[in-house]
């Protein structure tokens, strides 16, 4: 794959979020070049644009789920608000801001002193109490540097008898949701990257990956039909939502961590995937969670995404020079 490709120069047209990102992952480009483009997130695009909405508290919004000002009636009548710290802070880490730079390390321990999640009233990095929650703050704490040790630990202990977790588990539910299992397993997955994980996190991601894993990453494990049709339709930004593609993506970071092949049972999402690229070599965006963000960073429902384009590519690029698949 060369840059000369045109799909790769409309990707590399773009933020440096999605720029360093085509450059080591479809392009291989030297580390020090990708490097270098990455660490303009901190001052140019959508992560500057990020951090000037950023509270001097280093909150979003004044909350730590919720915006401040938030009235249930909007939730109801305009979709979920994505604009407070925790889904702030996933966005910056999906645009691969540099844990090390200064405005990472300063609004880490700035929430660390001033966040309190709104359920509990704990700090923010104690995490919250719904796994959905929890696996999403392991992933940013790990990612930036903090200790969660003791969320993963928690995390761990709420799995559910058929291997997975769901968010409703605390009112009674015994079946592990989709959503819920992806937000831990992408948790885990930073957390084994950051520190080498423990023995009860690594059988954790193990169980969670099989329950994905048996149900072909959308199937019902009973019938054999698609748990959700939402799940076969290409999401972005995800938030706490599932897609096969945040799957496949979770399964090739997993894959490349692990140093394994990848498991035979995502070929039907992969074969869906291809299915779904249009005539110009992009993917479209079929749907974004309704609700209040700060800004846009897709061009709309309906017409090519780069966010999608990239993940999806670098998913088939691995997928398709894996030996044990294509022999």
């Amino acid at each position: 794959m060369i840059q000369s490709d045109p799909v790769i120069e409309w990707l590399l047209d773009s933020d440096p979020s999605i720029r360093w990102q085509v450059m080591r992952d479809l392009l291989d480009a030297p580390e020090r070049e990708w490097m270098a483009e990455r660490t303009k997130i901190e001052t140019e695009g959508w992560g500057a644009r990020l951090f000037s909405c950023q509270d001097e508290d280093g909150q979003w919004a004044g909350g730590a789920f919720l915006p401040a000002d938030f009235d249930p009636r909007e939730w109801k009548e305009h979709g979920q608000p994505w604009t407070a710290t925790t889904f702030s802070l996933s966005q910056l880490r999906e645009f691969g801001l540099d844990p090390a730079c200064g405005c990472a390390r300063r609004t880490v321990e700035l929430i660390g002193a001033n966040a309190r999640w709104e359920e509990g009233g704990q700090p923010y990095w104690e995490g919250g109490v719904e796994e959905c929650i929890n696996g999403r703050t392991v992933a940013d704490g790990a990612y930036f540097g903090i200790d969660v040790s003791p969320i993963v630990d928690t995390l761990a202990g709420e799995r559910l008898d058929d291997g997975g977790w769901n968010c409703e588990r605390i009112n009674g539910s015994v079946r592990s949701s989709f959503a819920s299992t992806i937000n831990v397993l992408e948790g885990l997955l930073e957390y084994q990257r950051a520190t080498g994980g423990t023995h009860r996190s690594r059988e954790a991601r193990r169980t969670g990956e099989e329950f994905l894993l048996a149900r072909n990453l959308f199937r019902r494990l009973g019938t054999g039909e698609p748990a959700d049709k939402r799940f076969l339709r290409l999401l972005h930004p995800n938030r706490w939502r599932y897609d096969i593609l945040r799957a496949l993506d979770y399964f090739r970071s997993s894959a490349i961590l692990a140093g394994t092949d990848p498991d035979p049972r995502l070929g039907e999402a992969i074969d869906h995937l291809r299915s779904r690229r249009l005539q110009d070599g992009s993917w479209p965006l079929d749907d974004s969670p309704a609700g209040r963000v700060w800004f846009e960073v897709d061009d709309g429902q309906g017409k090519p995404s780069r966010w999608v384009t990239l993940r999806a590519m670098r998913v088939l690029r691995w997928w398709d020079t894996q030996p044990s698949i294509n022999a």
